[in-house]
């Protein structure tokens, strides 16, 4: 299928072919017929795409400050590498979509095939788009009125903050594409509308629908202007849906304002605020976020969890409703928003010219596309194609930053990478040079070309995959965790022994040439040993998915793991007990702030400190290694030290956490045959170790591992 993407690194606008995306649990699946373009917002993402990188760092100078913190930890040239892959990230663009339903994923009751549907969907041929994100289309509304539904709802959220009642008089600001459907709202609330802009034909667009306008490009002053119309009482409330870096708008909108007045933000403007001038008003001011309450609420956008309505009266999907409904009624009117209607394939026309547009409303049209999950990105490879090849499932961070580079430099013959959406994997495939870019990864398993399946995906997604896999005869390589609870664990173990397949959990560390250079100066013995492994991790928000038991597993069974497996690798036995403390009173399952002591069935002792709450400009990790008056102090993978060894004393390089060699192995593997990379019953230890350590939290005593 046909999507339109936004590539930050060189700001091009491209209508590219990926596959289109499968439908998901919660989801519906729209074959596209028309989108609507917001020149605001999108104008914004394209003008950001094409300045520098002078000024892309001028315009986010939070996200500088994190560069030169992951610099002091990690190195120049590591950091440099992954802020460039971060720009070379394609964008999809859009989030005004009309469709048809093709399909529903399950626990979707609300919608059938064959609906007329608006969404938040972006520009594509077809999109998969959470339940609660879209809405059934009325009778008598077409697709093109239908396609301003989400845009409308952004102005209807405004309003609903600034709660107008019959009679009051309320000023918009910014008469763009928001601005004139915010107006025509209030209008049908009963309101007294003042609209500003410095856009004359917008202006006389407005006035058709009853608005007051005030022009200052024509000498008109905003504050006078609306105190004359207004018998010097002065606006009741005043919603800015203006898109400026001026601190003007928000002075002008304080100044406009009758005392106790509300002020509303949904656009973007410069908020340099005088305290004068809401201080002596006692004016209100708010920001509106998006749509509607639920937005960026992963339970109510992702999972489906509607808020009740007696609670929540009007949420994201009940805005989008209310937005058709007035269509429907004529208390709206899109159509002479409308500025021209352009076919997909001649999206240019719209993009080109984006930055000097005076449209107010851009639509898409969409004729009607097969549906593909599947695109040959480079024929030459699928042509050359043979039985060793390697699918790798899931696009995300880890995958663009640090396998495929690492793969690259081997002889990996990569034969498909396989993404929910589509986008980030074609992008992914055409740069490394893989021959297909997929989104339905049971189709892939089908594949006899395919070797091996590597699995980068979110944590619950993990144990469910490794069993379809072995159960098609693949062998695996998967990122840890490799499970989440116990039953996972138990259900892989059954598949694996059911099958000739390899599987191997991505615990890099223990073959990283520092791990490898200690494990070979602490030798063989059975002689018990300390390991002290600190993780000074980062604080990650809350609401981020890694913290989410059912999604995540939380930080400990998802990366704290790393270090289990690591100790367990140096004193080469396995773990028969655990116990865990964390920071607080009454710390969660999911702490991040945490202590993990092992006990090791040949005496051996283990300490993994997991923190989240240090300094960014400390090292990230650190391991220490006491064994018969010796000890090893490794520093961030970067730097390692020796204290009574003969002949070694330090051993220094670029960061190296063992990815490389780990790949290297796995290449070597899949090409030729041979045993897993790691042992099964060594994954299973480590695993159950993770486990074992939440249940000692819940406990507040030691477990055993069995």
């Amino acid at each position: 299928m046909k999507q339109i993407i936004q590539s930050f690194k060189t700001g091009a606008t491209i209508l590219e072919e990926v596959p289109a995306p499968q439908v998901k649990n919660g989801q519906v699946l729209i074959r596209t017929t028309k989108s609507l373009v917001s020149l605001g917002t999108e104008r914004m993402l394209v003008e950001f795409g094409k300045s520098n990188l002078i000024s892309k760092a001028r315009q986010q100078p939070d996200k500088v400050k994190q560069v030169l913190d992951k610099i002091k930890t990690e190195g120049l040239m590591p950091t440099l590498e992954a802020v460039f892959n971060k720009l070379g990230e394609p964008l999809p663009l859009g989030y005004c979509n009309v469709g048809v339903v093709e399909a529903v994923g399950q626990g979707v009751s609300e919608f059938k095939v064959g609906d007329r549907v608006a969404s938040n969907g972006s520009h594509a041929e077809f999109v998969s788009v959470p339940k609660n994100l879209v809405a059934l289309i009325p009778e008598g509304v077409s697709d093109e009125e239908a396609s301003f539904t989400v845009i409308g709802s952004i102005g209807l959220q405004g309003i609903r903050l600034c709660n107008p009642t019959i009679g009051e008089t309320i000023v918009v600001t910014g008469m763009g594409l928001i601005g004139l459907m915010t107006a025509q709202l209030l209008r049908a609330n009963g309101c007294k509308v003042i609209g500003i802009d410095f856009d004359q034909s917008k202006l006389d667009m407005a006035k058709q629908w009853g608005i007051e306008t005030i022009n200052p490009g024509k000498g008109d002053d905003p504050v006078k202007s609306v105190l004359e119309l207004t018998d010097n009482i002065g606006a009741d409330g005043v919603i800015i849906t203006a898109s400026t870096k001026t601190n003007d708008v928000i002075a002008q909108a304080a100044q406009m304002s009758r005392k106790r007045g509300r002020i509303i933000l949904v656009g973007v403007i410069g908020l340099d605020i005088s305290r004068a001038d809401f201080y002596e008003k006692e004016l209100t001011f708010q920001v509106s976020c998006s749509y509607g309450p639920g937005r960026y609420d992963d339970n109510y956008e992702s999972k489906g969890q509607d808020y009740p309505l007696s609670f929540v009266r009007w949420t994201e999907q009940r805005n989008f409703q209310t937005i058709l409904n007035a269509i429907q009624a004529s208390d709206i009117d899109v159509k002479p928003l409308i500025t021209e209607v352009v076919e997909l394939e001649d999206y240019l026309k719209i993009y080109g010219e984006i930055g000097s547009s005076k449209s107010i409303a851009s639509i898409l049209n969409y004729k009607d596309a097969d549906y593909s999950n599947n695109v040959v990105v480079n024929e030459t490879r699928k042509s050359e194609s043979t039985s060793n090849g390697l699918a790798i499932v899931g696009a995300g961070n880890f995958t663009k930053m640090t396998m495929l580079p690492a793969l690259k430099k081997t002889n990996a013959n990569i034969s498909h990478i396989i993404s929910s959406g589509g986008v980030s994997g074609t992008a992914l495939a055409k740069k490394f040079d893989i021959s297909n870019s997929a989104t339905d990864y049971e189709a892939v398993l089908k594949e006899k070309t395919v070797n091996t399946i590597a699995i980068t995906t979110r944590h619950n997604l993990h144990a469910p995959m490794v069993i379809k896999s072995l159960e098609a005869n693949k062998n695996v390589f998967v990122e840890k965790p490799l499970a989440l609870n116990s039953e996972e664990l138990e259900a892989i173990t059954e598949a694996y022994h059911k099958t000739n397949s390899t599987l191997t959990v991505g615990f890099n560390r223990r073959f990283s040439p520092y791990a490898v250079k200690m494990k070979s100066l602490l030798g063989n013995s059975n002689t018990p040993i300390h390991v002290i492994a600190t993780m000074n991790a980062g604080m990650i928000p809350a609401n981020v998915w890694v913290h989410d038991l059912k999604v995540g597993g939380g930080r400990i069974i998802g990366e704290a793991c790393h270090f289990i497996d690591l100790i367990s690798y140096f004193t080469g036995s396995k773990v028969i007990s655990v116990c865990m403390n964390a920071m607080g009173k009454a710390p969660e399952e999911n702490t991040d702030n945490a202590t993990l002591l092992l006990k090791y069935a040949n005496g051996s002792n283990g300490v993994i400190n997991y923190f989240a709450n240090g300094s960014k400009t400390y090292s990230k990790e650190r391991v220490e290694v006491y064994s018969q008056e010796r000890t090893l102090i490794l520093d961030n993978w970067r730097n390692l030290k020796g204290y009574g060894f003969k002949g070694f004393s330090k051993m220094k390089s670029k960061m190296d956490k063992g990815h490389k060699s780990q790949f290297e192995l796995l290449v070597k593997q899949i090409n030729s045959g041979g045993e897993a990379l790691i042992p099964f019953d060594e994954l299973v230890n480590a695993t159950k170790a993770s486990f074992a350590a939440i249940e000692s939290l819940k406990k507040a005593a030691w477990v055993d591992v069995e």
